[in-house]
């Protein structure tokens, strides 16, 4: 089958909508479709582009020149609109492709898939990655009830009203599109995955020492940290608790700050890890956090549980019960549910973790064996090819294994 992929980011980038990418297109070429990608020929990262990329995937790969990915307001707008007009002109230029999949990077980038699919007959597939507008007004960047949030809104329920199938990330997801009005039967489940040839369970020995809070990734604004930093002000320079933040993100220079200003010294902040450097990175923690805004549920799933889940170490979920990681932890015993703003319980949790380390070992034992049944890349890819009609489910590839428990 002839396959085309669209997606702002791609090999050699960094960014994870592209590593996403690129392992299901090696895996839909390795089956032998015929795989083309158009992606931007600038990067997410310019600082970490092709680092640690490996060898390009067996597909034709289509660059979309224009300007790189930037950070500011204005800048990311001009990004996605030239990233948009030029992967709408590459789609037309291309033979005819029997499926065409679009992903949300840009926003709006289903809307090519859905004219395309009107105008050349092909099939159309769009990989939500996050859910837009609902994203932007959660981040206070549109208002709810204002002219851009419900013309963008329609505009994107149009286009996934005409697909052929919607792919999310989670049940949460599932259930926010479901509220849009978007077809039940079009929404299929297929969770995130990691890569567990670059990411090891590494035995966790440490009986003695600060117990280590590892939060990896960007902490951005869809991510609650005031609970966080209400522990962090409990155990100040407690020398049994140690907080590490290996990324970037608004929420983390925010926690530098208040570490810096109030001298808190128990606090870790380091740069991001490369793909190939996150077996080392993982290692380091005890306790993997992850945190999410109530507001924000199924508009992001926080897909770095599974990178957690990989090295063997038990999540920590500052967000609400009814979000994907708080559904995965109720399965599969592999951690703790914290709501955000509680931090009595969380005080408590983490005093109970540092008093009792076996328990924190015995979930990441089950972190890691639910992550080698269900979310290593294999079972990743079977599910989203599965969705896309390309692949048979079977019980180690069902595109829903996350479920909420009776």
């Amino acid at each position: 089958m002839r396959i085309l992929f669209a997606n702002q980011f791609f090999w050699p980038d960094v960014a994870a909508t592209g590593q996403y990418l690129c392992d299901l297109a090696r895996h839909l070429s390795a089956q032998g479709h015929e795989v083309t990608v158009i992606c931007s020929g600038g990067s997410y990262s310019e600082a970490g582009a092709g680092r640690d990329a490996g060898e390009p995937p067996p597909v034709r790969i289509l660059r979309v020149p224009g300007l790189p990915y930037k950070r500011g307001a204005l800048a990311r707008l001009v990004s996605y609109l030239t990233f948009f007009a030029g992967a709408l002109w590459h789609e037309f230029r291309v033979p005819r492709p029997d499926m065409v999949v679009t992903m949300t990077t840009p926003p709006m980038l289903a809307v090519a898939g859905t004219i395309l699919k009107k105008l050349r007959g092909t099939r159309h597939y769009i990989w939500e990655m996050d859910v837009f507008p609902d994203a932007l007004v959660t981040l206070g960047a549109l208002a709810e009830r204002g002219p851009a949030a419900r013309f963008l809104g329609w505009i994107q329920d149009w286009s996934r009203r005409h697909s052929d199938g919607v792919i999310v990330l989670g049940p949460c997801m599932r259930e926010r599109l479901l509220a849009r009005g978007t077809p039940e039967d079009l929404v299929h489940v297929a969770e995130n995955w990691a890569d567990g040839s670059t990411i090891s369970a590494r035995p966790n020995n440490r009986r003695s020492g600060p117990l280590n809070i590892f939060y990896s990734g960007n902490l951005g604004l869809a991510h609650d940290t005031d609970t966080i930093e209400g522990a962090m002000r409990h155990f100040r320079n407690d020398p049994r608790f140690l907080f590490t933040f290996a990324g970037g993100g608004v929420g983390r220079a925010r926690l530098e700050r208040m570490c810096a200003a109030e001298g808190i010294g128990n606090a870790c902040f380091v740069a991001y890890a490369s793909r190939a450097g996150m077996d080392d990175h993982m290692a380091q923690a005890d306790i993997g956090l992850v945190t999410e805004r109530p507001a924000c549920i199924g508009t992001v799933v926080p897909s770095k549980v599974y990178g957690l889940m990989a090295a063997g170490r038990p999540l920590l979920f500052i967000g609400p019960k009814d979000a994907t990681p708080a559904l995965l932890i109720e399965q599969f015993q592999c951690g703790w549910q914290i709501d955000p703003g509680d931090l009595r319980n969380l005080i408590s949790l983490l005093e109970a973790l540092y008093a009792g380390r076996e328990t924190a070992c015995a979930h990441g034992r089950r972190a890691r064996a639910a992550f080698e049944r269900h979310y290593d890349v294999f079972q990743g890819v079977s599910r989203v090819a599965a969705a896309l009609g390309l692949g048979v489910k079977t019980a180690s590839t069902q595109a829903d294994p996350v479920r909420k428990l009776a």
